[in-house]
């Protein structure tokens, strides 16, 4: 076994969103996430204004990274490469990122990887249950998609076994948070008072789950406005709305098709692995039952620690060492930020003609030390 000192130490930048994230990685050992968030400035707009998420992405950028470093007790020197989140994600936002990851790299003189920032969901897992077992089946739920996922070599082989055709997941919850007055982000707040309602209360819709449909595509669009019907006819009837048995049944919706819906993949896969990830899987309730469902069918659970799962520099680190260790091509000088990056594409390589030159002309350029 290599001493951890040979594992590749690699920083992650993510930026497709609105968090500002930077982390640390020697193999699969964190050692720092730093995360500077801009939600509390999108809150009064109820969403995500990307002009102001790229704004803040700049601000943040250069003493995040500094503060990652400080908090994993390494110089930048010390680096084997740069990761960054290519895509997909909000374009201003991204290519601040990737702006900022080919400036470092470049005055380092090390190689600069462009991650998926789907991909990186799944590896984040390795920091804390170590190597994911190929393949893996992973149902990626976050703000802007749900997928399932079947994944035969994180660095190079992502299949979509399906996607999302309207609203996401987490959209959903925030519509429906709007809708009842808990304000933004709506996931973590309908979370809290479904915890205290009757998932059972209100028979709300699961979408897509007749015997005609799509085996592994999602869509919450008709659950939504199921759920605000239903709210607006409480209230035009001039009844009181109950917070709490809302928020559990349109919770329960949610996470009963999700569930369902992986635990199928991964039987007709044959795969025994299910990885969750993305910023739903903080969901208590979704945790809870892929779990028991896992259970059930003898299939292995992985979901990482809440903090894991939201948007964060640690996940880009994380896949970008798996590419070192693996000895994936580094990308090239005109990597450029894709909004709507293929999870079929786990990075983005470089042009191998024009990259060994492009390389030898880093090092002689990071010679007359650049960054000091």
């Amino acid at each position: 076994m290599a001493s951890t000192r040979d594992e590749p130490l690699v920083l992650g930048i993510e930026t497709s969103c609105d968090e500002t994230g930077v982390g640390i990685v020697r193999g699969t050992t964190l050692l720092a996430d730093a995360v500077a968030s801009s939600v509390d400035e999108h809150a009064r707009f109820g969403g995500v204004v990307p002009e102001v998420a790229s704004r803040a992405h700049l601000e943040a950028m250069v003493p995040t990274i500094e503060r990652a470093l400080k908090e994993a007790g390494v110089t930048a020197k010390d680096l084997d490469g740069i990761a960054v989140t290519a895509g997909p994600g909000l374009a201003g936002a991204l290519l601040v990122g990737v702006s900022a990851a080919k400036a470092y790299a470049y005055a380092l003189g090390k190689p600069l990887y462009g991650v998926n920032h789907l991909a990186s969901h799944i590896c984040v897992d390795q920091l804390e249950h170590g190597p994911l077992p190929e393949p893996t089946v992973a149902l990626l739920v976050s703000g802007g998609h749900s997928s399932l996922l079947l994944s035969e070599d994180i660095t190079s082989d992502v299949r979509p076994l399906g996607s999302t055709i309207d609203d996401a997941a987490g959209e959903a919850f925030d519509k429906i948070a709007r809708v009842l007055n808990l304000g933004f982000p709506g996931g973590p707040v309908i979370d809290r008072y479904a915890r205290e309602g009757d998932p059972n209360a209100i028979a709300f819709p699961r979408g897509l789950t007749g015997p005609r449909d799509a085996a592994y595509d999602f869509s919450f669009s008709g659950l939504k406005t199921s759920v605000a019907r239903w709210i607006e006819a409480k209230r035009a009837a001039g009844e009181e709305v109950p917070v709490r048995d809302v928020s559990a049944s349109f919770q329960e919706a949610v996470v009963d098709v999700l569930t369902r819906k992986a635990v199928r993949a991964c039987k007709d896969e044959g795969v025994d692995h299910l990885m969750i990830g993305g910023g739903v899987a903080a969901n208590s309730r979704l945790r809870a039952l892929a779990q028991e469902r896992c259970e059930k069918a003898g299939i292995r659970l992985r979901v990482p620690r809440p903090k894991l799962c939201t948007d964060n520099g640690a996940m880009v680190a994380a896949l970008g060492a798996e590419m070192v260790a693996r000895n994936r091509t580094a990308s090239s000088w005109d990597l450029s930020a894709d909004s709507s990056l293929p999870v079929t594409e786990p990075h983005v390589p470089g042009h191998s003609h024009d990259h060994a030159h492009s390389h030898d002309h880093v090092h002689e350029v990071s010679k007359e030390n650049l960054y000091s």
